[in-house]
């Protein structure tokens, strides 16, 4: 049995996580995030109602099923509060089913105004961050001045340690960005209040982990934005402060490598992308503006706008070495119907006229890279809502085995809407 199963992103996010997680949550015992904070958004639509998540992880919506917050997701208590409250108020137990980590880093009001000052000051060379002080959170973490969630149960040692850290944020604040400084008192009441409300759900997230595996029980770890987004192996600076890859499962909640048995990354049928930074296939026609209307590209969390462009097959080889990708769910392909043709980017040229079916190691490289397209046959049909394999067109079928062919990984789930249920099986993935 494939026990610890693995879902993440494999483009620049936003590439439909969310519903796989929570069709597949009703075969686990678990669901874990394992980095990030409230800047990633999960949608989830189940008999044509909407529910956005943020942090809590989409396996909530499950009866049966424990949710996780591991160490390695910045915590933002107030956001937390407002997203349990929203849950409730429709229905669903959230605090029952949730357990956060005693070793998240804290999100403080700090944190988001530094987030905020940042971004006015650079001004057309913004990285287009979210704004929610996820960054400022992780660097507070790698220097060691964080406050941890279980901190707060030592009210005299949590106090000193927020105090410190509100009285460096304001320094910044003050003297670097010319902002106002920040009640000190303020944020520190406000976070032990919101201690209270979550106290019951703070917890070893590593031990009760390795519990659930000796006991044989299935986990599946949710991953928030997407590979190419990764703070190691993204497109630097143009990317998030945290581990999205696979590996950042260890770190983020403390499961050993050898312990994850499956997998699966998550590839719209196009590619999309949020915020600055290079995006070979990006299209400026009528086609990138059909893509983004037909497929709703407006970001769950900040309500942006994504930048639409073609299948990249080039990172996506990256991509599928760095997770060690098993299998693949392919979403949204009911957005293509219509198109007469379609294309799919299988290799770069570079800076200097060079043919490489390999990304470049930095931003500038990448930036300058032009795509070569191999074109595609579209189809007219509706594909919606379709859920078996031989009820797709001719030239969808085409499509997604040609990707298939080329990218040399098992393409497990077609996804053909935003429905819990608008998926083709061709290869179970939890086995």
């Amino acid at each position: 049995m494939k026990q610890n199963i693995i879902i993440l992103g494999t483009q620049w996010g936003d590439e439909g996580k969310g519903k796989i997680v929570d069709y597949l949550t009703d075969r686990v015992r678990a669901v874990v995030r394992f980095q990030g904070g409230h800047n990633a958004g999960h949608t989830l639509v189940i008999g044509g109602e909407k529910t956005v998540l943020h942090l809590v992880p989409s396996g909530v919506l499950h009866d049966g099923v424990s949710c996780y917050i591991g160490n390695g997701v910045v915590l933002s208590l107030d956001a937390l509060r407002t997203e349990v409250d929203q849950l409730e108020e429709a229905g669903v137990p959230a605090l029952d089913r949730l357990f956060i980590s005693e070793s998240c880093p804290l999100i403080l009001p700090t944190h988001i105004a530094l987030d905020q000052a940042r971004e006015r000051d650079k001004g057309g060379e913004a990285i287009g961050t979210t704004g929610r002080g996820i960054g400022p959170a992780y660097e507070d973490k790698v220097a060691r001045r964080a406050v941890h969630f279980g901190d707060l149960n030592d009210r005299e040692y949590a106090e000193a340690r927020l105090r410190s850290l509100i009285e460096w944020h304001n320094f910044l604040l003050v003297e670097r960005h010319g902002q106002d400084a920040v009640d000190a008192d303020e944020i520190v009441e406000g976070q032990f209040a919101l201690f209270e409300r979550f106290a019951a759900q703070c917890t070893d997230v590593a031990r009760e982990l390795n519990a659930l595996r000796l006991a044989g029980e299935r986990v599946l770890f949710e991953g928030a934005q997407g590979t190419l987004l990764d703070v190691d192996h993204g497109t630097y600076p143009f990317v998030t402060s945290s581990n999205t890859t696979a590996g950042g499962v260890g770190s983020g909640c403390g499961v050993g490598p050898r312990h994850i048995d499956y997998v699966l990354g998550i590839v719209k049928a196009y590619t999309t992308r949020v915020g600055a930074g290079p995006f070979p296939t990006e299209l400026f026609d009528n086609v990138g503006v059909r893509l983004a209307e037909r497929g709703h590209e407006f970001g769950a969390t900040t309500g942006r706008a994504r930048r639409c462009g073609w299948f990249d097959v080039v990172f996506m080889r990256q991509v599928i070495a760095l997770n060690s990708i098993d299998g693949l769910v392919m979403t949204k392909l009911d957005v293509l119907d219509g198109l007469d043709e379609l294309k799919v980017c299988v290799a770069y040229e570079d800076s200097n006229g060079k043919e490489v079916d390999w990304p470049p190691g930095t931003q500038q490289a990448f930036q300058a890279c032009k795509p070569i397209y191999e074109t595609l046959p579209g189809w007219d049909a509706d594909t919606v809502g379709v859920t078996n394999w031989d009820d797709l067109p001719d030239n969808a079928r085409a499509y997604v085995e040609r990707l298939r062919e080329l990218l040399g990984v098992s393409i497990d789930i077609v996804s053909t809407g935003p429905e819990r249920t608008a998926n083709i099986i061709l290869n179970d993935p939890l086995g």
